[in-house]
């Protein structure tokens, strides 16, 4: 099931006796099992009615005897199994879910993990409970995600600065909501989110990082490659070069595409690179400057520095100077 529907189920008053979420992205485990939380019951009736167990400190038989409660003045028991990942032979819970107590509402928050869909368990699960599996966003949905949850707390933010936001904070997705949750707190209300703020506040440099490294070597501007790789060298905590190796293969990758497909109309092209319509021209401009074999040459070298900087045939060079080397066999 969707999370969309399950939060529109739950808002409705639409229960079930339980709910199985599972997945690596937390978050929207966490906004789940928290409506429910929240909002099933009134204050006074949490006092009774409501139990909040954790899988590393509990057992499956706790779980049962908190889940087959009566609700006392009320109508509702409201149980949230935190950490369930960690609960030892979960298996147990299937003769519960087969036949669960409809006074109840069982919440199982299983992060990080996936049932084996092959066991009698899981079918057990996917028949009887609301089933939901929670899944990392990739690297390219981010910005629109950041995008729209800014939204929908009415702000606006910069492309660019929702793109700076996801190379820094990678796709956890807690963590980019805590950082924009600190932004809305000095930003006014329906204005927008910028770069400049970004770099203010979080610490992220709006002209030195890799969204603009791959910007330069994508229009071969010397000049300004060398003066970010510069950058970098020079502040290499903020700017490790593994990282940047990782976002120069996918955007080679993506040149390397570009020059393969059949069908460059706009739609095929950013359905193909998945990326936004917005950034095509930025490809087919680096395409232009960089060759077929050229860069499969390029991808061949940042798979060498790669090993280089993980220590292999490569003793004393440090990464600033690994990078400058890369750099120049990139562009010339």
């Amino acid at each position: 099931m969707k999370f969309e529907n399950i939060l529109s189920d739950l808002e409705a008053k639409k229960y079930n006796p339980v709910y199985f979420l599972m997945g690596e992205e937390s978050l929207f485990i966490d906004k789940i099992s928290d409506y429910i939380g929240k909002n099933v019951l009134d204050e006074a009736e949490k006092d009774f009615n409501q139990s909040i167990i954790y899988g590393k400190e509990s057992s499956i038989e706790s779980v049962l005897s908190k889940a087959k409660q009566f609700p006392l003045m009320g109508d509702k028991v409201v149980v949230i199994v935190k950490e369930a990942q960690h609960l030892k032979k979960i298996e147990l819970l299937q003769s519960y879910i087969e036949n669960p107590q409809q006074s109840t509402i069982l919440v199982i928050c299983y992060k990080n993990k996936v049932l084996d869909k092959r066991k009698s368990f899981a079918k057990v699960v996917a028949k009887k409970a609301v089933l939901f599996e929670s899944k990392k966003l990739y690297d390219n949905q981010i910005p629109e995600w950041i995008g729209n949850y800014v939204s929908s707390k009415n702000y606006q933010i910069q492309y660019k600065a929702s793109y700076l936001l996801g190379e820094y904070l990678g796709n956890d997705l807690n963590k980019i909501t805590n950082e924009l949750n600190k932004l809305m707190i000095i930003v006014p209300e329906n204005s927008e989110i910028s770069s400049d703020i970004i770099e203010r506040n979080i610490g992220i440099s709006k002209d030195f990082n890799n969204f603009e490294l791959t910007n330069a070597l994508g229009q071969k501007d010397i000049l300004k490659s060398n003066r970010i790789i510069t950058y970098f060298a020079n502040n290499p905590k903020s700017n490790p070069l593994v990282f940047t190796l990782g976002v120069l293969f996918n955007f080679f990758q993506k040149v390397l595409l570009c020059h393969v497909l059949t069908d460059k109309s706009q739609r095929n092209v950013a359905t193909e690179l998945k990326i936004n319509p917005y950034f095509i021209k930025d490809y087919q401009l680096a395409a232009k400057h960089y060759g077929k074999r050229k860069c499969m040459t390029i991808i061949s070298l940042l798979r060498e520095y790669d090993m280089k900087c993980k220590g292999v045939d490569n003793a004393t060079t440090p990464d600033g100077e690994l990078l400058k080397e890369l750099l120049y066999k990139i562009l010339h």
